[in-house]
């Protein structure tokens, strides 16, 4: 019985690298990874979140909820949480796992649209699992003007990356980029990248 409660709470592993490995298969530009983030790298993301700082959290391509649950077990309450999810099978799949959670079914390239009824204050961080170097630079860069906007200032967004050069360059604008150590434990190896706008 005990066993049948812990499964309700907490999804099998199993299934989302399944669904994760799927959507990838249909749509490999959206989805971007054949497996959610591991452990390691979520707590590495969840971590660059200031939690005294108010205002919700927007996390972007948030997938199955390995960064959510990384952001939760460290103490984020869920309804702070604003989740972007472009896919329709993670968007009703985040919906149903964090149900005091805003859960918005939408482009996150085009943030200021997708969200321009969910803000209620600006945000205390934004965080990324967008498949980044899918898309030009100039993309890129459009998406973080638009979340230096939505956030209070100095606020910090944070994307992960596979590769050895940034997902945005560190000189591409007027703001402020730093890099965490590789996280090994990683499959494959990542390293965190926070932006901040003063």
């Amino acid at each position: 019985m005990l066993q049948k409660t812990l499964q309700q709470k907490k999804p099998l592993r199993l299934d989302d690298e399944l669904r994760f490995l799927q959507s990838w298969f249909q749509r490999p530009l959206t989805t971007g990874a054949v497996a959610p983030s591991g452990r390691a790298l979520a707590k590495a993301m969840a971590e660059q979140v200031d939690l005294a700082r108010p205002g919700p959290v927007v996390e972007l391509g948030p997938g199955t909820g390995a960064v959510t649950e990384a952001l939760i077990a460290r103490g984020l309450d869920p309804s702070r949480l604003v989740l972007v999810e472009f896919n329709t099978e993670f968007s009703h799949l985040m919906s149903r796992r964090y149900p005091t959670a805003t859960v918005v079914h939408g482009d996150a390239y085009t943030l200021t649209r997708t969200l321009r009824h969910q803000l209620a204050e600006p945000a205390a961080a934004v965080v990324s699992s967008l498949p980044l170097f899918t898309k030009p630079l100039l993309h890129r860069l459009t998406l973080l003007n638009a979340a230096f906007r939505l956030m209070q200032p100095g606020a910090p967004f944070i994307q992960f990356t596979y590769a050895v050069v940034p997902p945005i360059p560190k000189d591409a604008g007027d703001y402020t980029a730093t890099v965490t150590r590789r996280i090994w434990l990683n499959v494959p190896p990542a390293r965190v990248w926070v932006y901040r706008r003063a």
